[in-house]
């Protein structure tokens, strides 16, 4: 089997995280400034978002900027958010067309006020869809993100709002910014890197995991396609015995492991 479409559902991942990594190599290995690389690897975002729509993922999220991308040049900095405004403007007729939802995790505070309105915007207007959900990790880091729900849990157990025996790994993942979104079943990295990059660190407990060397630039349908038909072949196990595993973990438990 080449197309993944054939696969049963069961199969299927039905959330799919990728790490987005080689734009900056991917444009010094043709002699160019590294924003062309960001500014080439739009087409792959679009490549892979209507083939997630046609695999029926229920989601998939891309990193496109951590906390830590701030260190970046200004100029690249200022580049990669012109990028993703006119992404967020240009891409929101498609995105009606293929159904899909645009949501985002990450902080908001410090990017700037007009991509913060385009996204409003084009959120807004996928809201009411009902295909696939493309979730934006803008300004996002894992680790802040638990050390912000772990405020949170602290806040509401104080003010009596939560008792703390009852916090459980349901309970913490309900205060992440992912809440009531599924986890991922297979995370892709591109680039050929064997790091996770403080990406959706509680998230990814159970997830598969896809390196390939393909710079993201390059990266198309064909790719991601081979990335789940790989996933198809594993035994998921969960931590139980080898042999076919349901396609999602199960409820996670503090005994869970």
């Amino acid at each position: 089997m080449t197309d993944p479409k054939g696969l049963p559902p069961e199969l299927r991942p039905r959330h799919v995280a990728i790490i987005m990594d080689g734009n900056g190599r991917w444009a010094e290995a043709q002699g160019l400034p590294r924003i062309f690389g960001h500014r080439s690897g739009i087409r792959s975002v679009r490549a892979v978002v209507e083939e997630g729509c046609r695999l029926g993922l229920q989601q998939m999220t891309l990193y496109c900027f951590s906390s830590e991308n701030w260190k970046r040049p200004p100029r690249e900095l200022r580049f990669l958010f012109r990028l993703l405004r006119h992404f967020l403007v240009v891409e929101r007729a498609e995105l009606m067309e293929q159904d899909v939802r645009l949501t985002m995790i990450g902080r908001r505070d410090g990017l700037p006020e007009d991509v913060l309105a385009e996204f409003d915007r084009t959120a807004e207007l996928t809201a009411p869809n009902g295909g696939m959900t493309l979730c934006l990790a803008v300004n996002y880091g894992a680790r802040a993100e638990i050390a912000e729900a772990a405020r949170r849990i602290a806040r509401d157990a104080a003010a009596g709002k939560l008792d703390p025996e009852a916090v459980d790994e349901s309970t913490f993942a309900s205060y992440l910014s992912t809440a009531g979104m599924p986890d991922p079943d297979l995370l892709i990295r591109t680039a050929g890197e064997l790091r996770l990059s403080n990406y959706l660190l509680w998230q990814v407990s159970y997830a598969e995991l896809y390196v390939t060397d393909v710079l993201w630039p390059d990266f198309r349908a064909e790719h991601l396609q081979r990335a789940v038909l790989d996933y198809a072949r594993r035994h998921r196990k969960f931590g139980g015995l080898p042999g076919r595993a349901p396609a999602s973990p199960p409820a996670p438990s503090p005994t869970a492991g």
